[in-house]
């Protein structure tokens, strides 16, 4: 494994060993590490100083169930404090698979432009992306699969991002291309905006570098472990049916919600919020649009 280290000023692209302290380390571990290690606690977070850091989880790229979470690190622009932002999608397991630990992505560059950032087993280049200004992130990913082929993974950020609104997020494709899978906490899309990056490809090809010690021991470790979260109540049945708002409830009886700036544990509302409620609205509309309609002959 290997961490990508891409400076916007100066558009150069290195490659370094991972340090004895980071082996240990995945996803929003090594996110905020980094963060804390390398990023001035008084720099600005749109500034050239602050640093964007993606790593995958320590699992990513392999056979274990919930293994593709990819985690984007950064000084907020919300919060001044360190922050990491998770999603799903086939970032993270495209990463893993070109054995990459991590992507710091530093400086910005001099003048207001857009760039793409492309990562294939060829190695990684810094593209314009110019054509993509001011487009939303549909568009971006049907542009850039057209452009650079149907299975690729496209991570990238729409209008708001551009304009570094600080709740902007970054947006990354599902397996069926939709970028549908968001970092969506704490402004790291205004910061990628702001290192004036566009959209990040991400092509592995047939690559795949993960190594297994023993993959038959992990398979029958990954299948026990697969089985162990369908068997659970809230894994196996409550967010197949209800989604992750069947948390709502869940983490609101255990005063965990982050209410009126996490002043409050719990939320007076929470149970029309609750993936319980959606559920049901969802079925009601559904049934609704099953009736059939009344038609009156006309008589006239």
């Amino acid at each position: 494994m290997k961490i990508c280290r891409i400076d916007m000023s100066t558009k150069t692209i290195s490659f370094e060993e991972v340090k004895p302290e980071y082996v240990g380390l995945g996803g929003r571990a090594l996110t905020s590490r980094i963060i804390s290690d390398e990023v001035d606690a008084i720099s600005h977070p749109l500034g050239k100083n602050n640093k964007l850091v993606i790593a995958p989880g320590l699992f990513a790229g392999n056979l274990a169930p919930s293994s593709g979470r990819l985690s984007v690190g950064t000084k907020s622009p919300l919060t001044g404090g360190i922050k990491e932002s998770n999603a799903g999608g086939t970032a993270a397991q495209s990463l893993a698979k070109l054995g990459y630990k991590a992507i710091i992505i530093e400086n910005k560059p001099k003048n207001l432009e857009l760039n793409l950032i492309k990562i294939t087993s060829e190695g990684v280049t810094i593209e314009d992306a110019s054509y993509l200004k001011m487009k939303g992130n549909y568009d971006v990913g049907n542009i850039l699969r057209g452009k650079h082929g149907e299975k690729i993974t496209v991570m990238s950020v729409g209008q708001a991002g551009e304009m570094r609104l600080t709740a902007a997020s970054i947006a990354v494709t599902d397996p069926e291309g939709r970028p549908t899978r968001h970092c969506g906490r704490g402004g790291t899309g205004a910061v990628l905006g702001s290192k004036g990056i566009k959209a990040i490809v991400i092509d592995p090809g047939k690559e795949n570098k993960v190594e297994y010690h023993d993959i038959d021991s992990f398979r029958k470790a990954a299948r026990n472990f697969s089985k162990s979260i369908l068997a659970h109540p809230v894994s196996g049945q409550g967010l197949p049916t209800y989604g992750t708002a069947v948390l709502v409830n869940i983490l609101n009886e255990a005063g965990g919600l982050p209410t009126d700036n996490f002043r409050n544990g719990r939320f007076e509302f929470a149970e029309n919020i609750s993936g319980e409620t959606m559920f049901e609205t969802i079925q009601k509309r559904k049934e609704k649009e099953r009736q059939p309609m009344l038609v009156i002959p006309d008589v006239s």
